[in-house]
C-alpha cells in the first residue's frame, strides 16, 4: 500500500498529538509530514508539501477550518474534518458526502476514514463540493446534496428532488428535471440526510417524498400524485403523520 502524506491542523497541541499518535498506531500507511495551529499557516504548508490528506479541525480562531477552501483555486488533496459535535456541521458533511471525525476521535472510525481516503487519493477532487459545504455550514442552510454515483459524485439541488424510491439495495432518485438517478444506496441513507426540516417525509417503506412536490392524495388507493405526475405510495399507518406535516 502506498504511503499517504498528511497534515494535521488544530489549534490545540494535545489534539494534534493525540491524532498523530492514533495515526501512527493504527494507520501505518499514513505519514504525518506537518502539523499546523491555524488556517493561514496551514495554507502555506499545504502549498509547500502538497499532502494527500488534511485532517482539519473545524473550530479554530480567526478562520474556521472549513474556510480553508477559500484560499485555493482547486482542491488537490482530501480533507477529513475533525469536530466537536455540531449538528449543523455534521449534517453538512453528510449531505456533501465528506468525511468527518467527532472528538474524541474513535480509533475504528479513524481507520475507516483513512481507508476511504486511500481509495480516493488518486481521484480528482471537486472544489465545488467543498464550497457547497462552506455555504451550508456558514448559513446553516442546505440546498444541495452530493450523491455517490458509479464512482463519481453528483451534486443535486435538494428542492428539485421529487421523491426517492427504494429498489432493493438501490434507490431511484426522481428529479424535477433530468432522468431519475439509480444510486447504490438504500432509502435509509437518504432518510438520515434529508431530515424533516428539508421537507422530506417517509410516506411508505419504499418511498421518501418531498412535501413541496405534492399535488394530490388518494386515501382510497393510498397513493400520492407528485410533480411530473409521479405516483408514490403512502401506507395507511403514515396517513395521520402525513396530514400533520402538511397542515
Amino acid at each position: 500500500m502506498d504511503k499517504i502524506s498528511a497534515i494535521i491542523i488544530d489549534d490545540e497541541k494535545r489534539a494534534r498529538d493525540v491524532l498523530s499518535m492514533l495515526l501512527e498506531r493504527n494507520c501505518p500507511n499514513v505519514s504525518v509530514v506537518a502539523t499546523c495551529i491555524d488556517v493561514l499557516s496551514a495554507v502555506e504548508k499545504i502549498k509547500e508539501v502538497q499532502p494527500d490528506v488534511v485532517f482539519l479541525d473545524v473550530q479554530m480562531p480567526n478562520y474556521a477550518g472549513y474556510e480553508l477552501v477559500k484560499f485555493f483555486d482547486e482542491i488537490n488533496f482530501e480533507i477529513i474534518f475533525v469536530t466537536a459535535f455540531d449538528h449543523y456541521a455534521i449534517k453538512a458533511f453528510e449531505l456533501n458526502a465528506i468525511d468527518y471525525l467527532v472528538k474524541p476521535v474513535d480509533r475504528l472510525r479513524l481507520v475507516d476514514a483513512v481507508e476511504r481516503v486511500s481509495v480516493k487519493v488518486e481521484q480528482e477532487k471537486s472544489k465545488e463540493e467543498y464550497e457547497e459545504l462552506l455555504h451550508s455550514i456558514k448559513n446553516k442552510e442546505y440546498k444541495k446534496i452530493v450523491i455517490p454515483e458509479l464512482g463519481n459524485r453528483r451534486i443535486v439541488e435538494i428542492n428539485k428532488i421529487i421523491a426517492i424510491e427504494a429498489e432493493g439495495a438501490y434507490c431511484k432518485v426522481y428529479q424535477a428535471i433530468d432522468n431519475p438517478l439509480v444510486i447504490s444506496k438504500n432509502l435509509k441513507y437518504f432518510e438520515e440526510r434529508l431530515e424533516i426540516q428539508d421537507g422530506f417525509f417517509r410516506s411508505h417503506r419504499g418511498w421518501l417524498i418531498n412535501l413541496n412536490h405534492i399535488k394530490t392524495i388518494n386515501k382510497t388507493e393510498l397513493t400520492l400524485t407528485l410533480s411530473n405526475n409521479l405516483t408514490a405510495k403512502i401506507s395507511r399507518t403514515r396517513l395521520a403523520a402525513f396530514e400533520t406535516q402538511i397542515a
